[in-house]
């Protein structure tokens, strides 16, 4: 009969992560090697960390549940002593005076103030926060929002005064800048001053008689120009037919 060779293969250590001789010798001497003890007692105590971890976080769910019942049974109760209160027209939950029931919203209001109060968390809501607060900080947004409505209103009132007392300052003061006092244009009378005439801006001063000084080139330069004028009639004479020639 014919034998013939199997391969055994290789056994995974999930511990150590690495293959070994799947052979009973492999294994028992890999088992009983240092790695393979250091490497389970690892494992195990891994695995009881984890175990104790979620038994922890099972109980803190557990617990959290019950407080948020016992919460939600605590404020049960107490909305349906508020509920009852409103039926029957009990007002002792309000914080004081002019408080009333807002049938809407199920808070208290106040139209004085324009405060909303939750009996239930004690809290005030105010519309110029936007936000549920204590009662010392409601009440000092209200106090805010008056001075500052007293000071918009005391600075519409006293702006048209200022403004009256400025007009007669500007009125009655001197004009700004420089003044002119010529005219740009010379044919543009004056006020108060009569309109010169065309003529008389246009008209050229006379002579006052007195013969001016001529000096001997001047005088030389008009005999000569007087003596070509003469030539000039001289030879135009003829030609114009104003004397017979024979």
């Amino acid at each position: 009969m014919t034998e013939y060779w199997v391969s055994q293969g290789n056994k995974w250590c999930d511990f150590c992560k690495i293959y070994i001789a799947n052979n009973s010798f492999s294994i028992r001497t890999h088992e009983l090697g240092k790695r393979h003890k250091d490497n389970v007692t690892k494992r195990l105590s891994t695995m009881q960390k984890e175990s104790e971890t979620k038994e922890k976080e099972q109980q803190q769910a557990a617990r959290a549940l019950q407080q948020i019942e016992a919460k939600a049974k605590k404020s049960y109760q107490k909305d349906l002593e508020n509920n009852q209160r409103n039926v029957d027209g009990d007002t002792s939950a309000a914080p004081g005076d002019g408080w009333v029931l807002d049938s809407a919203s199920g808070y208290y209001h106040d139209k004085s103030t324009g405060l909303y109060y939750d009996s239930n968390s004690g809290f005030y809501y105010s519309d110029s926060l936007g936000k549920w607060v204590t009662q010392e900080e409601a009440y000092k947004s209200v106090q805010a929002s008056k001075s500052d409505a007293g000071q918009s209103s005391a600075s519409q009132t006293k702006a048209p005064a200022a403004a009256e007392t400025a007009v007669p300052a500007i009125k009655g003061g001197a004009a700004p800048g420089r003044v002119v006092t010529k005219p740009l244009n010379p044919m543009r009378p004056i006020k108060g001053t009569p309109a010169p005439s065309a003529v008389a801006v246009n008209k050229r001063k006379r002579d006052d008689g007195k013969p001016k000084a001529v000096s001997k080139e001047e005088e030389a330069a008009l005999k000569a120009r007087e003596a070509a004028r003469k030539r000039v009639e001289d030879r135009e004479k003829p030609l114009m037919g104003l004397y017979k020639t024979y």
